[in-house]
């Protein structure tokens, strides 16, 4: 069994390596974009690209941020900008991926590979709303604030209304799926703070918005009970029978499923 002193050495083991990796992933600095090779462009890229296949991304980082430096213009600027994006989103480097996302498109708005740029925002944007600590330590967070994970949605469902056609869009409906119900788990924890300190009309609401906007998520069932309860202690009986109505009819329909 570990004690509490062993815990709390193992936390502060833990919180030194984010730490590290942190640092590692940040953008590199003029002196390491300097300390790269001066290279023809081809030659740069070809370094650059050998690196980020093998898996050493904050190496494939230097590379790149100095071929993108020395040859803005080259031949290979706009794969540059993505294979940046990858690197950054492979060392937890959100921050720089999404400035380098958002500059992409906003500069190539009819770019061939804008699907994968918002697939990739959408990535970005999932990794940025999670705690490396509270998975970890398996601690449950579904009531922290979901309005990265509600800027992921966009970006996905983006991806999958503009391209189609996109080979990228089965993941990203895939990815969908968990974000709704993501979303929808958010609100049905905050219906039930509400409800636990008997602001009834407040936990109803918000199970009415998880009914009205995430009724395809897995929580539907959760929010009519959680209205159903609701409205029953604020007296309204009727509207307290409807959602139970619903909530009961719901349920045959997934039985039946």
């Amino acid at each position: 069994m570990i004690t509490k002193l062993g815990k709390r050495a193992f936390a502060i083991l833990v919180s030194t390596s984010f730490l590290g990796l942190a640092a590692c992933s940040s953008a590199p600095e003029q002196e390491d974009i300097e300390r790269v090779p001066n290279k023809s462009a081809q030659a740069l890229y070809e370094d650059a690209k050998s690196t980020l296949d093998s898996g050493l991304y904050a190496r494939s980082i230097e590379l790149l941020s100095a071929l993108n430096s020395r040859y803005p213009f080259g031949p290979h600027a706009q794969q540059v900008q993505m294979d940046l994006v990858f690197a950054f989103y492979k060392t937890g480097n959100t921050d720089q991926a999404l400035a380098t996302i958002d500059r992409f498109i906003r500069l190539n708005p009819n770019h061939k590979n804008l699907d994968y740029m918002y697939f990739m925002r959408g990535l970005v944007n999932i990794q940025a709303d999670k705690n490396a600590f509270q998975e970890y330590f398996g601690i449950d967070r579904a009531d922290r604030d979901a309005s990265r994970t509600r800027v992921a949605f966009q970006d996905l469902s983006t991806l999958v209304d503009s391209y189609p056609e996109s080979p990228y869009v089965p993941e990203a409906k895939k990815r969908l799926v968990w974000l709704l119900n993501k979303m929808a788990r958010y609100e049905i924890k905050v219906a039930e703070y509400y409800f636990e300190r008997e602001a009834f009309l407040a936990a109803a609401n918000r199970g009415k918005y998880v009914v009205e906007h995430f009724s395809q998520s897995s929580y539907l069932i959760t929010a009519l009970e959680i209205m159903e309860k609701s409205y029953a202690k604020l007296g309204l009986d009727e509207l307290s029978k409807h959602a139970q109505q619903t909530r009961l009819l719901n349920e045959q329909q997934r039985q039946m499923n």
